[in-house]
């Protein structure tokens, strides 16, 4: 099966996923992420109508953005490294990642130098599991305004990635906490204008994240198949 057939039925998955949440297709943002993937998949997936793209790693987006179309937007998806920051203000559109204020200041700055505006996304650890990045779900709104006052800095929403190995049950809980929390930062004063974006759901659960009320999925297996 080709990319863009892949892409086809994950379009009418999603789409049905989100009729189940009183919503419709245009209403979900499908990333594609290409870690390890080639420029030529990459081309095959924007000539299928995808717009949105994400990198894992700072380094090996380097090698691959300048050989692809301008109109592709390029999502820093992984966790950003302070050192990596300069660079990655000159490839990315969005970095999707934020964890903690120094990166916000160390991004804001770097931004500010190549005079550039980046939207993003403040990563929240809905699991509390040590090894994923993220604040925990208590800490989001204080940090989200911290990124609010740089000016170089479009804060858009919230991300989140569930836990693996884990039961359906479980990552719908998971979702559904994530949801509540989005909600919770909406009604804020100071926050709330800026929760636009509900980023969660990868290839083996993005349905379950579209019910749930994501605004923003990630995938990257089941458009472009297992890794080699």
């Amino acid at each position: 099966m080709t990319i863009a057939y892949n892409i086809g039925q994950i379009r009418d998955e999603i789409g049905e996923a989100a009729v189940r949440s009183g919503r419709r297709l245009s209403d979900i943002t499908i990333v594609a992420v290409t870690k390890t993937r080639t420029v030529r998949e990459i081309a095959e997936a924007a000539g299928a109508g995808i717009v949105h793209f994400g990198e894992n790693r700072v380094q090996e987006a380097a090698e691959k953005i300048p050989s692809v179309s301008d109109e592709i937007v390029w999502h820093m998806v992984g966790p950003l490294q302070s050192n990596k920051a300069k660079q990655a203000v000159t490839l990315f559109d969005w970095v999707d990642s934020i964890h903690s204020e120094k990166i916000v200041d160390v991004l804001s700055g770097r931004a500010e130098e190549a005079d550039r505006i980046l939207r993003v996304l403040i990563q929240v650890n809905i699991s509390g599991e040590d090894t994923k990045s993220g604040v925990l779900p208590g800490q989001a709104r204080s940090l989200a305004a911290h990124a609010m006052e740089k000016k170089e800095l479009e804060v858009s929403g919230l991300m989140t990635i569930g836990s693996f190995g884990v039961t359906p049950d479980v990552t719908r809980s998971e979702f559904a906490r994530m949801k509540e929390l989005f909600d919770q930062l909406r009604e804020d004063p100071v926050v709330g204008s800026a929760m636009q974006v509900l980023s969660m759901g990868m290839s083996g659960d993005y349905r379950i994240a579209v019910e749930e009320g994501a605004t923003m999925v990630r995938i990257g297996t089941a458009i472009f198949g297992e890794r080699n």
